[in-house]
């Protein structure tokens, strides 16, 4: 599957973006979507993952209660709802499709388990 992430750009601290992901394929719905991020000098880390119907979502500590992460099976697409960013949430974010289909996460799940990987979309945030 091919992952085309959009919706990046340069916003203030305090303010929201919404990123998009959008797939290709009739098996999106099947699988898990992620999304990561990855800082300037710094290794890439999870941000937070929805299961295959959207019924379980996980999120890392750093970003529950301000991102929300939702998806459009008809549309192929998954979203990033960011709220409340801060200028330690700059970075260039990934989403990332599971490697096996039907799985839910209730732990932060580790990059291998994810098999296709978008290009990535830069947020910049400043203070």
């Amino acid at each position: 599957v091919q992952l085309v992430e959009s919706g990046g750009g340069l916003v203030q601290a305090g303010g929201s973006l919404r990123l998009s992901c959008a797939a290709s394929g009739s098996t999106f719905s099947s699988y898990a979507m992620a999304w990561f991020r990855q800082a300037p000098g710094k290794e890439r880390e999870f941000v937070g993952v929805i299961n295959w119907s959207g019924s379980r979502i996980y999120y890392a500590d750093s970003v529950k209660g301000r991102f929300t992460i939702s998806r459009d099976n008809a549309k192929n697409t998954v979203y990033l709802q960011m709220n409340s960013l801060k200028p330690e949430d700059t970075a260039v974010y990934f989403c990332a499709a599971d490697l096996f289909p039907r799985r839910s996460y209730s732990s932060t799940p580790t990059q291998r388990n994810f098999g296709s990987w978008g290009r990535g979309t830069l947020v910049t945030v400043s203070s």
